[in-house]
């Protein structure tokens, strides 16, 4: 038995788009297009003057009927923005922390998603932009607190976000080094995230354990996603083995 899971990262830009017109729903509408099972979010908003002072983690995830998992990497008085995990499936917080960071601050969200036969653990970042400060923040990602304390053959893991890195950097060969680039797992071209209206830089990633085949992978590229956020959702297409023991 194998058990098919269609995943999704993106960052929203705080659901403002590059019409520079703030629309939550507009990212809801680019998210359903792709009909993901699991979503993980970058830049969003929630009780921002700048936005309205709204919740765009459960706004966007009652618009897809899903709940979420919101974790600030930066918090001032009212005022949150960070990350967050949506789902339909049953889903636990494993961990919620910040990374070393040098200017603004960034964060990482774990959570654990029941398949029934498997639990899943996803881990969602946003790297910084610095890349002395995103070597550091990969290396801690990857240490005994977070994906480091995890036996992979027996939990299958998925690490997805920004990580304003593309294949060049040292922070993306050092997850590189443990997990895999999902674009590079099918025969297409890697193709870049941002900018969206005309893609240049492969920034927006999902990575995957031993234990999870990729089937199919493509950046969302129609007229709606390159006017919601700068950034193009991340699609992939993950197959687990069941017949393996996960714990």
């Amino acid at each position: 038995m194998r058990r098919r899971i269609r995943f999704l990262t993106y960052n929203v830009h705080s659901c403002f788009g590059t019409d520079r017109k703030l629309d939550p729903a507009r990212i809801a509408a680019v998210i359903n297009e792709c009909r993901p099972d699991i979503i993980a979010l970058q830049e969003v908003d929630v009780g921002r003057a700048r936005s309205g002072g709204i919740d765009q983690a459960h706004m966007i995830s009652a618009h897809l009927q899903m709940q979420a998992e919101f974790h600030p990497a930066l918090h001032l008085k009212d005022e949150k923005y960070g990350d967050a995990v949506l789902t339909a499936l049953p889903m636990r917080l494993v961990k919620a922390a910040a990374l070393p960071s040098v200017g603004e601050p960034r964060g990482a969200l774990w959570v654990e998603v029941d398949l029934a036969d498997v639990k899943l653990q996803v881990f969602v970042t946003h790297l910084g932009l610095r890349g002395s400060e995103r070597v550091r923040q990969a290396t801690t990602l990857l240490g005994p607190g977070w994906l480091g304390g995890i036996n992979q053959r027996e939990a299958p893991v998925v690490l997805a976000g920004d990580l304003n890195a593309t294949a060049r950097s040292a922070s993306y060969r050092l997850v590189a080094r443990q997990l895999r680039d999902v674009q590079l797992q099918v025969n297409a071209r890697p193709r870049p995230t941002f900018p969206s209206r005309l893609p240049l830089l492969r920034i927006d990633h999902v990575f995957v354990g031993e234990e999870i085949d990729v089937t199919h992978c493509k950046v969302h590229n129609t007229a709606l996603a390159r006017v919601a956020s700068d950034h193009l959702p991340l699609v992939a297409e993950l197959e687990i083995d069941l017949s393996k023991k996960h714990d």
